[in-house]
């Protein structure tokens, strides 16, 4: 694993704590940060220090893994470039949305179970801490005990439900060419993708009592568990009622309505900011976040799209800038119940952003202490006192 930084002193920048950025000092130290004291000293003056982005969700990875349709790139080399792109805009925990579905091919049980101990195996030598969501499809019902089993092998917290086989049979009568397209992400043939859809829809019967014992078993392992792209309010109170109390991507306002009634948080994506809409053509996140529907962003399919996120809601006016980096931190962090990052406190893991407020760029990451992303512009300031922090080293 990288070394920690030194004992240090961050010195001259606005830090966003409690809401509000104000001048303050930061010390760093064995990962966590502290009051400071004596300590070398960096001046971060003329910068931004903010809290470390928790993304939730993000199945970009996958383009780096399977850049092309039956081109598949090893998984450590496919991590390490997610890793340093997720540092390079903010993000110090990173969950990797793995499919667990009956498409099989980059979403298929086996690929997780690879995905999962490829991540295990890749932690020590890790810049930011990554994770691993499993996006299970409901309708996967012989692999109930298997996932289960995986959750629990390998500690596996967070989960969402997927349910596609609606959208799969939309598309295989209305669209051909897309359902086609799809079947070549999964390796398969139109026809073998049908095969695998009809199957699916097949056990629909079995999928109450299957969700139900996954329910059960993640309750016993402490798991937080979720449902994604909910298409209507009946389905989020369902998922509401079983357990799932996260709602991503719902696809509709009633269902994200529904989700905020009861207390559970709703996580739309950073994209669908940026682009002020769906890809889709489904809910836009904008206007949920207008009207207080909408409790954190994740990157989705595209990682650079969370920095980007916070701005063009300052932009178009919707937030101030401290309440648009909560949606990307302190907010993701309690969802998923990381009490220890998220927010600048004493004691809390460093995990931090130098943000240059003049051209909006991150120019340095620290996570878990550990330097993941540095500009040339800034290492500089790093550079200045070697002596000192060689000696605060020893």
């Amino acid at each position: 694993m990288p070394d920690l930084l030194p004992p240090l002193r961050l010195t001259g920048a606005a830090v966003l704590i409690d809401g509000a950025l104000r001048p303050e000092a930061l010390g760093l130290s064995s990962g966590e940060i502290t009051a400071g004291g004596d300590l070398p000293e960096v001046d971060l003056s003329g910068y931004w220090l903010l809290p470390g982005i928790v993304d939730l969700h993000g199945d970009g990875f996958e383009h780096q893994i399977h850049p092309r349709p039956r081109a598949d790139f090893p998984l450590r080399a496919a991590l390490a470039s997610t890793e340093r792109e997720a540092a390079a805009h903010g993000v110090t925990t990173a969950y990797l949305a793995q499919g667990w579905s009956w498409e099989g091919g980059i979403r298929a049980p086996d690929q997780a179970e690879k995905l999962i101990e490829a991540v295990q195996a890749y932690r020590a030598e890790a810049l930011i801490d990554l994770r691993v969501q499993i996006r299970a499809e409901t309708h996967l019902v012989a692999e109930v005990p298997r996932l289960i089993a995986a959750v629990e092998r390998f500690g596996v917290g967070y989960v969402v439900f997927n349910d596609h086989s609606e959208e799969g049979v939309q598309t295989r009568r209305r669209d051909r060419e897309t359902f086609g397209i799809w079947a070549r992400k999964a390796g398969l043939t139109g026809e073998e993708l049908s095969a695998r859809l009809d199957a699916a829809r097949a056990r629909a019967r079995e999928v109450p009592r299957a969700l139900h014992s996954l329910a059960e078993a993640f309750d016993r392992l402490g798991v937080r568990y979720g449902s994604h792209d909910d298409p209507d309010a009946e389905t989020r109170e369902f998922y509401r009622i079983l357990g799932a109390r996260i709602a991503e991507f719902p696809i509709r306002r009633p269902a994200a309505a529904a989700a905020k009634a009861n207390g559970d948080p709703v996580l739309m994506g950073a994209p669908n900011v940026v682009r002020g809409g769906s890809q889709a053509a489904n809910l836009s996140a904008e206007a949920l976040i207008r009207d207080g529907l909408c409790d954190a962003l994740v990157s989705d399919y595209h990682i650079p799209a969370l920095p980007m996120a916070v701005w063009a809601l300052v932009d178009r006016g919707i937030l101030p800038f401290e309440k648009a980096w909560k949606l990307v931190s302190a907010a993701p962090a309690r969802i998923i119940g990381l009490a220890d990052r998220g927010r600048i406190e004493i004691g809390r893991r460093a995990d931090l952003v130098v943000m240059n407020p003049a051209t909006r760029g991150i120019e340095g990451v620290i996570a878990g202490g550990r330097l993941a992303h540095l500009s040339a512009g800034l290492a500089g300031r790093f550079l200045r006192l070697p002596a000192r922090l060689r000696l605060a080293a020893e």
